[in-house]
């Protein structure tokens, strides 16, 4: 299955996604990103995957950064997208043009600690785990419905970085594995808050 995947940063769940694509039936068709100075770019460009650079500062309103990024989507002919890392809110226009064919990575157990700098959050409330979450894209920020959780145990002495890197580690199993469900068909967006694997809800 064609797919773009869309980035901001490092890039370590792009690489994880390129280490196993063949294994999940995947094949890139780009990978896109709205910061040209990406670690991920590198990292795509290694692998030999074109790659694309959408500058935020070219555009007056999310909506029009938005129909660029349509519009080199629809180049490639695309079935799936997927946020790895991608730091920017997508706007209405876009998740309902691409509705159920979405897919996004957090690093908490939603719907706990939407949002930014989830793991000093979750060591300041004194939660005794965390973890990464992979869920449908809607309009509502992380707030589609959830498809497959991991956890991990918060040490007393975790640090926000200590912790980002167990969280990793899920990730990188975590996501590949879900991507594999979307490409076998076994997963479907229902509506804003329903979503099933093999025809059961999740």
């Amino acid at each position: 299955m064609k797919a773009v995947i869309l980035i901001s940063g490092n890039g370590s769940n792009l690489q994880s996604i390129i280490d196993n694509a063949d294994r999940i039936d995947l094949q890139i068709s780009c990978v896109i990103s709205n910061n040209k100075n990406a670690f991920g770019l590198k990292r795509a460009e290694s692998a030999k995957l074109q790659t694309a650079i959408i500058d935020p500062e070219l555009y007056n309103s999310k909506e029009a950064f938005d129909r660029e990024l349509i519009s080199i989507i629809q180049q490639h002919g695309v079935e799936l997208i997927v946020l790895a890392g991608y730091m920017r809110v997508l706007t209405p226009l876009f998740v309902s043009h691409y509705f159920g064919k979405i897919l996004n990575i957090h690093p908490s157990l939603l719907p706990k600690f939407p949002g930014l700098n989830t793991h000093q959050r979750a060591i300041n409330a004194s939660e005794k785990a965390h973890g990464v979450s992979v869920h449908f894209v809607t309009k509502e920020l992380d707030g589609g419905p959830l498809i497959c959780q991991e956890s991990v145990i918060i040490d007393n002495l975790d640090t926000k970085e200590t912790l980002s890197m167990k969280v990793l580690k899920k990730e990188h199993v975590i996501y590949p594995k879900v991507i594999h469900w979307y490409t076998k068909k076994r997963l479907h967006l229902i509506d804003d808050k329903t979503a099933t694997l093999d025809g059961k809800i999740i």
